[in-house]
């Protein structure tokens, strides 16, 4: 993907011929960065992987509609 302005709780699509640990992922973005974005793959039995991908590595999807609770802080959050 070309770079954009990523939002916090904006969700990407992990490129699968880039990764072979999360291919074809969808990660919730926590930290937009200059050359991609941080954040993480939600797991099934309630847990988070994270992830740092660049521009390249992804392609954007869309803003997430809800937040897993373990990520976000007392204020709502991510």
């Amino acid at each position: 993907m070309q770079k954009m302005d990523l939002k916090v709780g904006d969700v990407v699509q992990i490129d699968p011929a880039a990764d072979t640990k999360f291919p074809g992922c969808f990660m919730m973005v926590t930290e937009p960065k200059a050359w991609g974005a941080q954040g993480f793959v939600q797991v099934p039995a309630g847990g988070a992987a994270y992830f740092r991908p660049t521009w390249e590595q992804m392609e954007y999807i869309g803003p997430a509609c809800w937040v897993p609770i373990q990520q976000e802080d007392s204020s709502g959050a991510i």
